[in-house]
């Protein structure tokens, strides 16, 4: 009830921002370091993940590009 009356003042962003707050302040003061904490792991990890996926898109284009290459001197 509660939800549906503020969702139709707040939408969007806005209303999953309220809804951390809320999720925030039942957890209670001494929570907020270990969620702060997890949560910079959890973006710490998912910065590696995306750095290496990366990576490896970059290698394979390299490669596929590189065989295209040969493949083109070997029937020329």
């Amino acid at each position: 009830m509660f939800l549906t009356n503020i969702s139709a003042f707040i939408q969007g962003p806005e209303l999953i921002i309220v809804i951390i707050i809320i999720g925030i302040l039942i957890f209670g003061a001494k929570k907020i370091p270990e969620l702060a904490k997890t949560f910079g792991k959890a973006k710490g990890e998912f910065e590696k993940g995306k750095i290496e996926g990366e990576k490896e898109l970059k290698d394979f284009k390299e490669k596929s590009s590189s065989d295209v290459n040969a493949k083109e001197t070997k029937t020329d």
